[in-house]
C-alpha cells in the first residue's frame, strides 16, 4: 500500500510549488489557532485580577493581574511578552487591558482566516490540476491500447475509471494530504504550547492517543476489502446503464422494461449492501476515537486538578486554557486515527485506476519502422494463424494474394473469421503465426500511424460522433482539409443532397451515434468521410446489409466510385455485391474452403454454391443480380 500511496504522490511533482504555498499557508493558521487558544489565559488573568478588584476594592489603580503565572511558565510567559505583550500594556487597567486582548484575538483570529482561505483555494486549485493530468494521462493510455483490452473490458468499468475512481483519487493525493499535513502542523503546535504551560499534564494527556492508532489494525482490512468490491460493483452499474441505454430500442421493441428494472435493481442492491457492510466497519472510527479522546479529557481533568489544588504547580487559568487546547489537540488526532479508513476509498481507486495505466500495449511500432504510401504491386497472407484467447485459433493457416488495384471478396457464415482476417491488415491485433507482407515487406515493419491513416473502412455499424457533419466526415483529418474538398467528397458519396437540404447544412450536429440520421444517411457520411481521406487500401465490411432497397443504392453508387484505383477487401451475406470481385475467398470455421470467382466457385460447387443457392433460391449456377 505504501508503494501505490508514493506513486500517487507523484502527479503532485508538477505542483510542488503551489502545493508547498498552501502547506506553508496551513502551518501558519495552524500556529494561530494554537495561539488564539492560549491567549485565553492572559484573557481570563486579567478578568480573575478585575474581578478581584470589584469584590475587594483594594486594588490600586494600574496595579497588576492579581493572578500571577504559575512557576515553571517561562516558556509561555515568554510567547505572551513577545507578541501580546508588545501591543496591549499588560500593566494598564484590567478593563483597557481585557478591550486590547480582545482586538488582539480579533486581529489573531483574521489573520488566521486569511491563511484557511488561501490553504483551501490553493488545495482546490492543485486538486482540479492533477484530476485534469491523471484524468489525461488514463485516457490518452487507453486510446493506444488494442482491440483486444476493449474486448475483455466493459465500457461502463472504463468510464468508472475515468470518473468515480479519479475523483476518489483526486481527494487522496490533495484534499486529504492537506489535511493530513494540516492535521500534524495543528498537533504539533497545540502540543508546543501545552508543553509550555506543563509539560507534566501534556505526558498524561497523550498516554491514550497510541490507543487511537491501535485499534484500526483489524477494522482497516475489512475496509480495504469492501472498498475494492465497492467499486467494482459501482463499475458494474455503469456498465449496466451503458449497456440498457446503447439496446433502448431492442429493450422498448421486446417490452422489456420490468426486465431491465428487475436486473438493474439487483445491481444496485448488491452494491447498496456491499456499501453499507463496509461503512459499518468504517462508522466504528468516530465512536471509537471520540471514547478514546474523551478518557484522555477525563485525565487530565482528574490530574489537572490535582496540579492546581494541591501542587500549585499551575493556575487555574493556566488549566483552563490547556484544558481548551487538549480539545484542540485531539481533533487532529481523531482525523489521523481515522485517516486510514478514510484514505482507503482512495487507495483501492488508486490501484484499479493503475491497472489500466499498466494495461500493456502489445502493438507496438519496432526500431526504424518505415513509412507506409501505398500498394504498388500486392498485399499477401502467408500462413497466417490468429488466436484471441490461448489454445483456441480463430484463423488457421490463411494464405492469398490480393494485387494492387484489386477487389478481394469474404464471404462465409457468420462467425467465419472474416472481420478477424482484414483487422489483421490494420494490425488491430497481430497474426499468432505467419505474416502478411506489402510489396515484399513485413505489416509489422511499416509505422501504424501510417497504415492506418492510408486503410479506409466502411462497415455495417456506421460510426458517427456527436459532432457536426462536417466534423464527422473530415474526422482525423479536420485541419488539413478545406470545406471544398469535404464537401466534394459528400457530393462523391451522394450525401450532399441530404446535407443541403438540413437547417443547418454540414453545421448540422448528428446526434450520438448518428441518431439523427437514417441508416442510409450514416452510410453516406461514413463513405463520404472514407473519400476524403483517400485511402489506397479499402474495406467494405458489410456496409450495405442494414439498408433499404433505396438507399442500398445510393449507397452502392457512392462505393462503385470509392473503389476506383484502390486495394479493396469486401465483407458481405448477400452475393448479390460481390459477384465481380476479382477474388472471392469462401470462409468456413477459420479456413479458406474456397478460392476463385463468381462464376467458377458457382461452377465448383460447394460451399460457395449452397449459399448462393439458399440467397436466390434456384439451381446452382443461375445467374444472380448484378453487383460490385
Amino acid at each position: 500500500m505504501v508503494g501505490l500511496y508514493l506513486r500517487v504522490l507523484r502527479y503532485l511533482r508538477p505542483y510542488w510549488g503551489v502545493f508547498g504555498i498552501a502547506v506553508l499557508a496551513s502551518l501558519i493558521f495552524a500556529a494561530l489557532d494554537a495561539f488564539s487558544m492560549a491567549l485565553l489565559i492572559p484573557f481570563m488573568r486579567t478578568l480573575f485580577a478585575q474581578t478581584d478588584t470589584a469584590v475587594e476594592g483594594t486594588a490600586a489603580e494600574g496595579a497588576a493581574p492579581a493572578t500571577q503565572a504559575a512557576e515553571g511558565d517561562d516558556l509561555l510567559e515568554w510567547l505572551l511578552d513577545g507578541t501580546l505583550g508588545r501591543f496591549v500594556d499588560m500593566s494598564a487597567p484590567p478593563s483597557e487591558a481585557i478591550q486590547g486582548i480582545i482586538i488582539f484575538l480579533l486581529v489573531i483570529f483574521l489573520i488566521k482566516n486569511v491563511f484557511d482561505f488561501l490553504r483551501n483555494y490553493l488545495v482546490a486549485w492543485v486538486e482540479q490540476a492533477v484530476t485534469r493530468d491523471l484524468r489525461n494521462e488514463v485516457y490518452d493510455h487507453l486510446v493506444d491500447l488494442d482491440l483486444g483490452f476493449f474486448g475483455r473490458t466493459r465500457v461502463g468499468q472504463i468510464v468508472s475509471r475515468l470518473t468515480h475512481d479519479v475523483e476518489q483519487l483526486r481527494t487522496l493525493v490533495t484534499k486529504e494530504q492537506s489535511k493530513i499535513i494540516s492535521s500534524v502542523f495543528e498537533f504539533l503546535s497545540v502540543l508546543a504550547i501545552m508543553i509550555a504551560i506543563s509539560w507534566k499534564l501534556t505526558l498524561v494527556s497523550i498516554v491514550v492517543l497510541p490507543g487511537i492508532f491501535a485499534i484500526w489494525g483489524p477494522l482497516l482490512r475489512r475496509v480495504r476489502r469492501g472498498d475494492r468490491t465497492i467499486l467494482n460493483l459501482a463499475g458494474e452499474v455503469h456498465s449496466h446503464i451503458q449497456e440498457t441505454l446503447s439496446g433502448i430500442r431492442l429493450v422498448k421493441a421486446s417490452g422489456a422494461e420490468d426486465h431491465e428494472r428487475k436486473r438493474f435493481s439487483k445491481v444496485t442492491w448488491a452494491y447498496f449492501k456491499a456499501f453499507i457492510r463496509t461503512e459499518r466497519f468504517r462508522a466504528l472510527s468516530h465512536p471509537i476515537t471520540e471514547m478514546v479522546g474523551a478518557l484522555g479529557t477525563v485525565v487530565i481533568l482528574w490530574y489537572g486538578t490535582r496540579l492546581v489544588l494541591t501542587g500549585g504547580e499551575i493556575g487555574a487559568e493556566e488549566f483552563i486554557g490547556f484544558l481548551a487546547l487538549s480539545m484542540k489537540l485531539y481533533s487532529p488526532v481523531k482525523y489521523l486515527g481515522k485517516m486510514p479508513a478514510i484514505i482507503q476509498p482512495g487507495i483501492v481507486a488508486a490501484g484499479r485506476v493503475f491497472e489500466f495505466l499498466d494495461a500493456p500495449i502489445e502493438i507496438r511500432e519496432r526500431p526504424g519502422a518505415r513509412e507506409f504510401e501505398g500498394v504498388r504491386d500486392r498485399i499477401d497472407f502467408e500462413d497466417v494463424s490468429f488466436s484471441y484467447r490461448h489454445g483456441e485459433p480463430v484463423l488457421h493457416d490463411i494464405s492469398f494474394r490480393a494485387e494492387a488495384g484489386s477487389v478481394t471478396a469474404l464471404v462465409g457464415p457468420s462467425g467465419a473469421g472474416k472481420t478477424t482476417l482484414v483487422d489483421l491488415l490494420g494490425r488491430f491485433y497481430e497474426p499468432t503465426s505467419g505474416r502478411i507482407l506489402v510489396d515484399d515487406v513485413d505489416l509489422r515493419d511499416l509505422s501504424i500511424d501510417s497504415l492506418r491513416r492510408n486503410l479506409g473502412i466502411v462497415s455495417q455499424e456506421t460510426v458517427l460522433f456527436h459532432d457536426t457533419i462536417r466534423a464527422n466526415i473530415a474526422y482525423g483529418i479536420e485541419e488539413r482539409v478545406s470545406q471544398e474538398e469535404i464537401e466534394r467528397a459528400a457530393d462523391a458519396a451522394h450525401a450532399s443532397e441530404f446535407i443541403d437540404r438540413l437547417p443547418s447544412g454540414y453545421d448540422t450536429v448528428v446526434g450520438e451515434r448518428g441518431t439523427q440520421l437514417s441508416g442510409g444517411q450514416r452510410q453516406r457520411v461514413a463513405i463520404a468521410r472514407a473519400i476524403l481521406r483517400d485511402p489506397p487500401i479499402l474495406v467494405l465490411d458489410e456496409a450495405t446489409s442494414a439498408l433499404d432497397t433505396q438507399s442500398e443504392r445510393l449507397v452502392q453508387q457512392a462505393i462503385e466510385r470509392l473503389l476506383e484505383g484502390r486495394t479493396v477487401f469486401v465483407i458481405a451475406h448477400r452475393l448479390s455485391t460481390i459477384q465481380r470481385a476479382d477474388r472471392i475467398l469462401v470462409m468456413k470455421d477459420g479456413r479458406v474452403v474456397q478460392s476463385g470467382r463468381h462464376g467458377e466457385l458457382l461452377d465448383e460447387g460447394g460451399l460457395y454454391g449452397k449459399l448462393h443457392a439458399l440467397q436466390f433460391e434456384s439451381p446452382v449456377g443461375a445467374p444472380g443480380d448484378a453487383g460490385l
